[in-house]
């Protein structure tokens, strides 16, 4: 369940609400939503029990019977499909309903004529986001680990040049700060999805997220782990599938589209799909990233590359300058095609 308070209440509204109900054996957990104080329960409140606490407590505005575990996350809390704004000015993104948004780049940050290639070739095939590891976690540690700082500051004057939002990764919550100053999107990365410290941080540097599922994680540990951003009052978040666990080694992941539909319906927040991370093939990406368009996410995020041979991280996976430009072309004309098949008409509102 969730306790919506007042408009205005603050911190010690929160506490007296909280401790009424450890009164009767409740407990509360305090979170933010829409810029209102709101207070999770994970029991549910009988009748009178409801009655009690509205009495108690004049700062309660309203009690929302909410089941699923993901409360801020959850259909039953927001009907309607939400929309995260990223960028500012020209250069702003939508990412939700009604739209189809292409995030590419390299996989990693190798040098500045690298990135500005690259930034080039994704502003002129038409793609909105530019992405680009600063930090990357890999298998060995002996395998390159990114750029780090300088990366990110390459990205952001990439970025600003070519008139381009930027996401990258932030792997530990000491780099939260530094990524939020000069990256429009937080990324985090399938192994730190049940990172719970770094999401909070995210959460709380108020940028928007774009959180990975893990590569065993179920749909409810996916939005759950979404809930702790969302709890700590940042709305933003965009959900991305990029693979899950399978037996069969002929892709690197097995791409979950049947999950990227199911969790389009139990939660509000936008859903895009990495089909670079899911398959490992640069030959699978197109047919996948279009596929994504047919279902009805929000978009997808591929890598892309001038040289794919001679890249340092994620080459076999990294998509060519041509075949950037015919995927963008490709989603955007599956998206218009399927687009009135989501949106729902009168009858079936009224039904």
């Amino acid at each position: 369940m969730l306790i919506i308070l007042h408009s205005g209440s603050t911190q010690e509204d929160v506490a007296t609400v909280i401790a009424e109900l450890a009164g009767v054996s409740i407990t509360g957990y305090p979170a933010r939503n829409q810029g209102r104080q709101v207070i999770a329960l994970s029991q549910h409140l009988n009748l009178e029990l409801r009655t009690w606490l509205q009495q108690a407590c004049p700062q309660v505005e309203r009690i929302l019977d909410i089941r699923a575990p993901y409360k801020l996350a959850s259909t039953e809390y927001r009907p309607e499909p939400s929309t995260v704004i990223v960028g500012q000015g020209a250069s702003q993104v939508r990412v939700g309903p009604g739209g189809f948004v292409v995030m590419a780049g390299p996989c990693t940050i190798e040098s500045e004529e690298q990135l500005f290639k690259t930034a080039a070739l994704v502003k002129q095939a038409g793609a909105n986001v530019l992405r680009g590891g600063a930090f990357k976690p890999r298998t060995s540690p002996y395998s390159f680990q990114g750029m780090g700082v300088e990366g990110l500051k390459l990205l952001q004057r990439a970025g600003q040049q070519y008139n381009l939002p930027t996401v990258t990764e932030v792997m530990e919550s000491a780099y939260v700060e530094a990524v939020a100053e000069y990256a429009d999107i937080l990324q985090i990365g399938a192994r730190n999805m049940q990172n719970f410290p770094l999401l909070r941080e995210a959460g709380l540097a108020g940028k928007p997220i774009l959180l990975k599922r893990g590569p065993s994680a179920t749909l409810e540990e996916w939005l759950m782990a979404a809930e702790y951003i969302l709890a700590t009052g940042n709305e933003q978040v965009i959900l991305c599938e990029r693979g899950i666990k399978s037996f069969d080694p002929a892709t690197r992941n097995c791409l979950d589209l049947g999950g990227v539909v199911a969790v389009q319906e139990k939660t509000h927040l936008p859903v895009i799909v990495d089909p670079s991370h899911a398959t490992g093939k640069r030959s699978l990406v197109t047919p996948l990233g279009l596929a994504a368009a047919a279902i009805g996410a929000s978009g997808i995020i591929v890598e892309c590359h001038p040289h794919p041979e001679q890249a340092l991280c994620d080459g076999a996976q990294s998509i060519l300058p041509a075949q950037l430009v015919a995927l963008v072309k490709g989603v955007h004309n599956v998206a218009a095609v399927v687009r009135d098949i989501y949106e729902p008409v009168e009858s079936d509102v009224a039904a």
